[in-house]
């Protein structure tokens, strides 16, 4: 079941904030610092712990690493004592965190967790950093040691792990994964954690290959092992990053698609082609809600939600674009 909404109540960078999900694309876009990460963390912590059985307010801990395991300092700072909180919906279930400066590490007092558990949400955060090319040997000693790094980076190589479905595979899956191949040129293979582009160069390790074609390859893993089938969750922040322009259309056609096969994506973004990638793949009856984040003049975090890209206000994506040009023509007229 897709999620329909987070509260947010002094978490974070946040005061006061509720978004309103689209069951199907959800384009996180604004400046640095509105939050785009930390809406996605959360909801995938709430996500994930259908899954594993770990309390929310452990996960949350893994996922945010505050120091010394105080969430407390997940509430937004002020002078003196304050309390925050987190509140998830997935239809009618709810699942809500509250914290104040004052509780002990690790601890919060949550309500809803037992209804919210009652139905698995499959889910996978890809983060900024690739990290398939550092696996080997990750996974144990993430779970053997106190190591500062936070638990998404461990999850998406157990995700890319896993073995393939059982069963034949359904002909969306097998033309997506096509197209993946056609991009990175192979298949991707698994040896003692370690992970091999398979092309007719031979076996090429991850270390040896852009980190833009790692990313690819990732996708192509999480669709081979079912990972992203219908009812699942993705979260992909920038998927931009280390990516060529020119591999977007093949990124956008793909997520598009798997929005329609039941899969809900949360994309934090700052390009402005994949937004119109988005927008050009778009087909009828295709959802999808882009959430402008920004500073009000009071300085605190608000949101518009829009369904059309033309309609993001403020976009500081389109406006920098345009700021560009106009400098542009400035300097091609004062030009001697």
């Amino acid at each position: 079941m897709a999620l329909t909404s987070i509260e947010l109540k002094r978490f974070t960078a946040f005061s006061d904030l509720t978004l309103h999900f689209s069951p199907g694309i959800n384009v996180l876009v604004g400046a640095n610092g509105t939050g785009k990460t930390h809406i996605m963390k959360a909801c995938y912590a709430a996500c994930d712990i259908t899954k594993t059985g770990t309390a929310f307010a452990e996960k949350l801990f893994r996922v945010f690493l505050p120091s010394g395991g105080k969430l407390g300092r997940l509430v937004k700072r002020q002078v003196g004592r304050s309390k925050g909180s987190v509140s998830i919906r997935s239809g009618d279930r709810r699942l809500t965190a509250s914290f104040s400066t004052l509780v002990p590490p690790r601890s919060a007092a949550v309500s809803g967790a037992d209804k919210w558990a009652s139905q698995n949400i499959e889910s996978v955060y890809i983060p900024v950093k690739e990290m398939l090319s550092n696996a080997p040997g990750f996974l144990s000693l993430y779970g053997r040691r106190e190591i500062y790094f936070e638990e998404v980076y461990a999850d998406i190589i157990e995700r890319a792990c896993l073995p393939i479905l059982r069963g034949p595979m359904d002909q969306d899956r097998s033309r997506l994964m096509k197209k993946l191949r056609d991009a990175i040129d192979g298949k991707v293979t698994i040896s003692n954690d370690e992970f091999f582009l398979h092309s007719r160069q031979g076996n090429i390790e991850f270390t040896l290959l852009a980190e833009g074609i790692r990313k690819l390859a990732l996708l192509w893993l999480l669709i081979q092992n079912g990972t992203l089938s219908s009812g699942s969750v993705l979260f992909w922040d920038e998927p931009e990053t280390n990516l060529n322009p020119k591999t977007f259309r093949t990124l956008m056609d793909i997520l598009m698609a798997l929005q329609r096969s039941g899969v809900q994506i949360f994309l934090a973004t700052h390009d402005y082609v994949i937004l119109k990638e988005l927008d050009l793949h778009r087909g009828e009856g295709d959802e999808v809600a882009y959430h402008a984040l920004y500073r009000g003049d009071d300085g605190e975090i608000a949101c518009n939600t829009v369904s059309d890209h033309t309609d993001i206000h403020p976009n500081a994506i389109a406006d920098t674009f345009d700021d560009l040009y106009d400098r542009e023509i400035q300097r091609v007229a004062t030009a001697p």
